[in-house]
């Protein structure tokens, strides 16, 4: 087999899929979305902020959340007090306030589309898919606590868009399912682990390679580790899309701060993203034009 063959076939077997303006898959720019999730504290000006803060560091997606309360909240959970920046509330009280509405997409709808963005969300339950659907968002991304939803992912399935699937906390036989439910012809299997933050020994990161072998579909990385090594080396491994949380100031109160990257951070990374994609190059074993020189001036030959 000559060089280059093996990668070839790869791309040939795992097509790609078209997300908003992209192209996500093999043979394709790795898809850098900044994870704001609920890091906007409910505030539309951070959510504003930190999609510049995406914009300006080269992503070209940024998600959310999007929840329904009484649907989410579980009832022995609903009125619990919180000490919030906002006052002492239940923890109800409290997932309402930090949740955006129409209005609120609305205006974050326009002013990604301004900025050229893609943006989308995991939605936590189906009246969320429905919510998400009036936007015609053009994809959604299963959050690893709802890969076991089959309710939620029937709902994902039937819109047709192309789903993001997230894998933390999760087994094989879970994927599965997942799986066997969304399709494989809209999907990509994002290789996560849900500890907040992640230590290093826990990354895994061949498992990108099992989740591509098994299911022959795109596979990319959701991160939650502190630092950019981890996420570079995932796509160094083939991860066709690297998420990360972001945040204006890892010091703010919520509860994925800690977590995430702040604006120096995500630029950073995207930046070695780009170099580890021109590094990797095709494979194919060749003598570069660089080289050239050194190899007249030192290469030595005999009979």
């Amino acid at each position: 087999m000559s060089n280059g063959t093996a990668t070839a076939d790869l791309r040939a077997e795992i097509p790609a899929l078209r997300i908003g303006r992209h192209m996500v898959g093999p043979g394709h720019p790795v898809y850098v979305i900044g994870e704001i999730g609920i890091n906007h504290n409910g505030d539309l000006d951070i959510a504003k902020q930190l999609i510049d803060v995406a914009a300006e560091s080269g992503c070209q997606a940024v998600k959310f959340q999007k929840r329904t309360p009484e649907i989410c909240v579980p009832v022995e959970q609903r009125d619990k007090i919180r000490q919030t920046p906002w006052g002492e509330m239940t923890y109800m009280e409290y997932k309402h306030r930090v949740e955006f509405g129409e209005a609120e997409y609305a205006e974050i709808a326009k002013y990604c589309d301004v900025l050229g963005l893609d943006w989308f969300a995991s939605p936590w339950d189906v009246p969320s898919v429905d919510f998400l659907e009036k936007f015609d968002v053009p994809v959604h991304k299963v959050a690893s606590a709802s890969i076991t939803d089959h309710e939620l992912l029937r709902a994902l399935a039937a819109t047709g868009k192309p789903v993001l699937l997230s894998t933390g906390m999760s087994t094989l036989d879970e994927i599965d399912a997942a799986v066997t439910i969304l399709g494989a012809r809209n999907l990509v299997i994002m290789h996560s682990t849900s500890t907040y933050p992640m230590p290093p020994e826990e990354g895994n990161l061949r498992t990108i390679e099992t989740l591509r072998d098994r299911y022959r579909v795109p596979v990319a990385y959701s991160g939650h580790e502190r630092g950019l090594q981890i996420s570079v080396a995932a796509a160094a491994l083939g991860a066709v899309a690297i998420e990360r949380h972001i945040t204006l100031d890892r010091t703010m109160w919520g509860s994925d701060h800690s977590a995430s990257l702040e604006p120096t951070g995500l630029r950073n990374l995207v930046r070695d993203i780009r170099v580890i994609e021109q590094a990797l190059g095709d494979g194919v074993k060749r003598v570069f034009p660089g080289e050239e020189e050194p190899r007249k001036r030192l290469r030595r030959t005999t009979a």
